[in-house]
């Protein structure tokens, strides 16, 4: 009894419990793969961005840095005023409302046809068809103006000469131009989705008198609808610039250039960099506003399996 008792009193430390130990372990070994990401981004992202929105409350030169004042909302307030600026801003929303349904159309039917058991060399095409997207939009750019120039381009001289046709416009060309250049990872996303679909669906479907539209619309489209969320989230934001400001290099024009080559103009031809800013963090609340609705409307097309469709997105 006194052994028990003894026993008994003994408080014994728990044991570690070995899944509690490789999930720590785990997290600690992705921490660390993560983190020269975590320090890019906090280096070259988040201090940028937080920096932006304090130069947007000021009337910072970059001719003159020595000489800033805090100007509180005026920067803001002249984006009201500036009749360039709202061109700009309804140029890009056009941007995205012609560029992104095309360049998924076109992606989608790439893929469905990529899809296909009958297509030969599907591996060697499918290549060739992403390889376009890794070259910068700005080497599209000069590409272009090389094979367009009115001197020198084949384009002109063998084509738009001979058949009497008018002179190719670059600024009006280039924007479908790289719209189709870029349709690369959205025609991997939409066709790894594609092949994930389950060939017994279609084969029910088939049964059941389903011809090759009916079963795009009514399996196809319902199965893929989270791949296309997703590519239809990242289209947007390059369609608004996104990460490519400084990179597309489209000169700017009051009637055709997006907000993005505002900003540029604004930045580096004006030098005004608090304004610059300002446009910067209004362009980036209309993104958001935009993706909000995006996100708020996926509940009513986006059809998760192994969440049942009733959860809330």
């Amino acid at each position: 009894m006194t052994i028990q008792q003894t026993a008994s009193a003994v408080k014994l430390k728990p044991e570690k419990s070995p899944r509690r130990s490789l999930s720590r372990d785990s997290a600690l070994i992705g921490l660390v793969f993560v983190s020269p990401w975590l320090v890019g981004f906090v280096l070259f992202k988040m201090i940028p961005i937080l920096t932006a929105l304090g130069y947007s409350v000021t009337d910072f030169h970059l001719l003159a840095p020595d000489q800033i004042h805090f100007i509180g909302l005026k920067n803001y307030l002249d984006i009201f005023r500036d009749q360039a600026a709202g061109a700009s801003l309804f140029g890009s929303i056009g941007s995205f409302l012609f560029a992104v349904p095309m360049e998924m159309a076109l992606a989608l039917a790439l893929a469905v046809v990529f899809s296909s058991g009958r297509l030969r060399y599907r591996r060697l095409l499918r290549t060739l068809f992403f390889m376009p997207s890794i070259i910068p939009a700005i080497a599209i750019f000069v590409i272009i103006q090389g094979l367009t120039d009115p001197g020198s381009g084949w384009i002109n001289r063998l084509i738009v000469v001979p058949l009497k046709l008018p002179p190719v416009d670059l600024n009006t060309t280039f924007p479908f131009v790289i719209t189709l250049w870029s349709i690369g990872p959205s025609f991997l996303i939409l066709l790894s989705a594609v092949q994930g679909v389950s060939k017994e669906i279609y084969e029910a479907a088939r049964v059941d008198g389903a011809g090759p539209v009916m079963r795009l619309a009514a399996v196809t489209l319902p199965m893929i609808s989270p791949a296309i969320f997703f590519s239809l989230v990242i289209n947007m934001t390059n369609a608004f610039g996104g990460v490519v400001l400084l990179d597309r290099g489209m000169p700017y024009s009051a009637s055709l250039s997006p907000m993005e080559g505002y900003i540029n103009y604004q930045m580096f031809s004006r030098q005004d960099m608090g304004y610059a800013s300002a446009l910067a963090w209004m362009m980036f609340v209309v993104v958001m506003l935009i993706a909000l609705a995006i996100f708020r409307s996926a509940r009513y097309w986006v059809h998760f399996p192994e969440e049942g469709g009733s959860e809330e997105f």
